[in-house]
């Protein structure tokens, strides 16, 4: 018959706090453990907390003007991209007598009749006389087939 031993304890606690026990040398230690131990001074509960919000409050600062920046270069690019498709659409609308090729710079006009017409030829390599009533853009065929307007 095997006897229950009674004397053994068990520590339930949570892990953190099993360790949370020193048990290193009694020199180093974080607290006093005996009566001899330098005199531990009580904190200032209200310098603690007011110390505490401060440091927040000044993270969480930089946090949201972090998040602030980072949304309104997202809007911007958006913009971009939606003022890429306008332009993109008027072009694709306009005359096109040639088939254009990506990072191909190109240059948009305005005909008498106020269609459009792409042409590779500048404004400045007309000569005397520009074959157009206005010229528009000069634009460049992203990879993605939208035009970026460069001037």
């Amino acid at each position: 018959m095997e006897k229950e031993n009674t004397n053994i304890v068990v520590d339930n606690r949570p892990k953190f706090l099993k360790d949370a026990i020193y048990q290193g040398e009694l020199s180093n230690a974080p607290y006093a453990l005996s009566v001899s131990s330098p005199k531990i001074e009580p904190i200032d509960k209200r310098l603690l907390k007011a110390n505490a919000h401060e440091s927040m409050q000044h993270q969480a600062e930089q946090q949201i003007s972090m998040l602030k920046k980072q949304a309104e270069l997202l809007m911007k690019q958006a913009k971009e991209i939606e003022e890429r498709l306008v332009v993109s659409h008027a072009i694709y609308k306009a005359d096109i007598n040639f088939e254009p090729i990506i990072n191909g710079i190109y240059h948009l006009y305005q005909k008498e009749d106020g269609s459009q017409q792409l042409s590779m030829v500048a404004p400045y390599e007309w000569g005397k006389k520009m074959p157009f009533q206005a010229y528009l853009h000069t634009v460049r065929l992203m990879a993605d087939r939208t035009w970026d307007v460069l001037a």
